[in-house]
């Protein structure tokens, strides 16, 4: 996609006012129910405020930690450290991200199921047990897309004045960055995985550096998927890169950290981003596993903000 996209990115303080004006204010403030919800994989009607919870997205989880939702169960695979207070036996483990645990599910009798990309193609399962909602981020428009699902979530909870804040304290933080990343020069996001490496650009998973925060790319025809281009560490002292974001799957899945072991290797000593001290090692359990929560923004935004001091 195009590197000019930042240009034309619409501020989540624009798109609050938007969101209150297409739901009707008196819907937004009050959150009146029965409420039909369209959401990328359908239509959902939820007759009354949803009191037992099953989420299966940690972005959607931490949002409704951050605004003080209950939820009843969640899946208990590689949930990140700073939610690891949903390992209590209180919360029930309703299986993987990947792999339901569709007996324990029905069983705990949900009156709203949260769902993202990796269930995806189970929805029509989930639907026929609850109501279910796909609060998945549409990485092509990061910044949009989270605002819009966070939006969702306080209008469905009663928290609208809550999320507002909260955006707009996220909204500072994208500006600030934003007025620092061009000095940064070109910036290149990287994933490692057991001694393999591939690359993010605009338009990406991980899009949002270049597209909603303003970091110019090392190079602006990747390849856009899911599980990123793949490269060589010739690739990377070739585009030579002022600043180096990396993020480690190997950790985020509970595995030994390696990383820095691979990424810092004779090559890429030799560019500007390992001269400079400017190679970013992202948190990798809020950029891999959640992501497009309250929370984990807010975090992903500290630690980009933290790499331009």
């Amino acid at each position: 996609m195009s590197s000019s996209r930042p240009a034309s990115r619409k501020p989540i303080s624009m798109l609050l006012v938007t969101l209150v004006l297409g739901l009707g204010v008196a819907q937004l403030a009050f959150a009146a129910y029965p409420m039909t919800i369209s959401h990328e994989l359908g239509e959902t009607r939820l007759e009354k405020q949803p009191e037992r919870v099953i989420v299966f997205d940690f972005g959607a989880l931490d949002t409704l930690d951050a605004l003080g939702v209950e939820v009843i169960g969640l899946p208990k695979t590689l949930v990140p450290a700073y939610l690891s207070k949903y390992n209590d036996a209180r919360y029930a483990n309703v299986g993987s991200l990947q792999e339901p645990d569709w007996e324990r599910i029905y069983a705990l009798k949900p009156d709203l199921i949260l769902i993202s990309s990796r269930q995806s193609s189970l929805y029509a399962e989930f639907e026929a047990i609850a109501p279910t909602v796909y609060v998945g981020v549409d990485t092509a428009r990061y910044m949009e897309s989270f605002a819009e699902n966070v939006t969702l979530l306080g209008r469905i909870f009663g928290k609208e004045e809550e999320v507002e804040e909260k955006l707009a304290a996220i909204e500072e933080k994208v500006a600030q960055i934003r007025e620092k990343a061009p000095a940064a020069g070109r910036a290149l996001v990287v994933l490692a995985n057991d001694g393999k490496v591939s690359a993010y650009g605009p338009g990406s998973r991980y899009g949002l550096i270049h597209d909603d925060l303003g970091f110019a790319p090392a190079d602006a025809n990747i390849v856009s998927s899911t599980h990123g281009q793949s490269i060589s560490f010739e690739y990377i002292l070739q585009q030579d890169p002022d600043i180096l974001f990396v993020i480690d799957r190997t950790a985020a899945i509970g595995g030994q950290s390696s990383a820095q072991a691979i990424i810092e290797n004779r090559l890429v000593q030799l560019t500007k981003a390992y001269e400079n001290d400017k190679i970013v090692y992202l948190e990798p359990e809020v950029w891999y596993l959640s992501g497009g929560g309250l929370v984990s923004v807010s975090r992903m935004l500290d630690q980009v903000s933290a790499a331009l001091d």
